[in-house]
């Protein structure tokens, strides 16, 4: 009887703590972007400008679309649709976890140390501990744009929910990557090119790649899972694809989370006296 007491503790202890740590995590990425905030003028002028930056590039779609029905087998409202979730996905990840992106810059110099020192998990520190105030203007860009390729209900639901399946998706390959910097130098610019890499090639049809190519880009680097699997899920809905999905990006994350901390372990202390408010 009380072994079970003492057990049912531990465990209301354990959901306390992962409450307050989330609760923490909130406030520390509420307190980023109400700090850009102060010189709103900035503010809107750089969500605004990536907004007028990501339409820029799909006027050349609706260009060629003019010429051809359709393009790898995408019609204009599927691009939409495309260039809409890349967007958004990649808005939602900088916008709650901007710093995973400079990862390395944090291992290679030592920056670690004044996350170590916190009363909070380490790598929910590290994440929220920036953020990217041009991204909202991804993340508006993608809702406007796959609103605007056809309203209907479902499709916007389904939207919404791989916006955040693809930020999990680039965060994860993101830190995953950053991670490796723990045992490899120059990790930086070997993890910036590959998430451009990811970036870029979710921006075309997966229809004009073949072999192994199209391989690469559906289980080598998550373009795949992360944009083309979803647009067909969202123009043909299939659960099982929506459940790949899922389980892809809950595997992914789950694997990059676990190459975080064995990394961390091998972790060379800077000896860098900084603070973070």
């Amino acid at each position: 009887m009380l072994t079970a007491v003492k057990g049912k503790g531990r465990h209301t202890s354990r959901t306390m703590s992962m409450r307050n740590q989330l609760r923490v995590c909130l406030l520390s990425i509420q307190y980023n972007i109400m700090r850009e905030m102060i010189n709103k003028v900035t503010f809107l002028t750089n969500i605004c400008f990536m907004i007028l930056n990501n339409a820029s590039f799909l006027v050349q779609w609706v260009i060629l679309f003019q010429l051809k029905d359709e393009i790898g087998g995408y019609t204009l409202k599927e691009i939409m649709l495309l260039w809409g979730l890349c967007a958004s996905s990649y808005g939602l990840s900088h916008i709650l976890f901007a710093r995973v992106f400079s990862l390395p810059e944090l291992i290679i110099n030592g920056k670690l140390d004044a996350y170590l020192v916190l009363p909070k998990n380490v790598l929910l520190g590290v994440m929220t501990s920036s953020t990217n105030t041009s991204a909202i203007g991804d993340l508006a860009y993608g809702l406007i744009v796959a609103s605007l390729s056809g309203f209907q209900v479902k499709r916007m639901l389904l939207f919404l929910l791989f916006t955040v399946t693809g930020a999990v998706m680039i965060t994860a390959f993101a830190l995953l990557l950053g991670s490796l910097s723990f045992w490899l130098v120059r990790m930086e610019l070997f993890g910036d090119q590959m998430v451009n890499v990811v970036i870029s090639f979710a921006t075309y049809p997966d229809g004009i790649f073949k072999g192994a190519v199209k391989t690469l880009l559906y289980f080598m680097i998550p373009t795949g899972m992360m944009v083309y699997q979803p647009v067909h899920v969202m123009t043909d809905f299939d659960l099982k694809g929506l459940l790949v999905v899922i389980g892809y990006a809950g595997a992914l994350s789950v694997a990059a989370v676990t190459v975080f901390y064995r990394g961390l372990r091998r972790y060379s202390s800077g000896n860098l006296m900084g603070a973070r408010v």
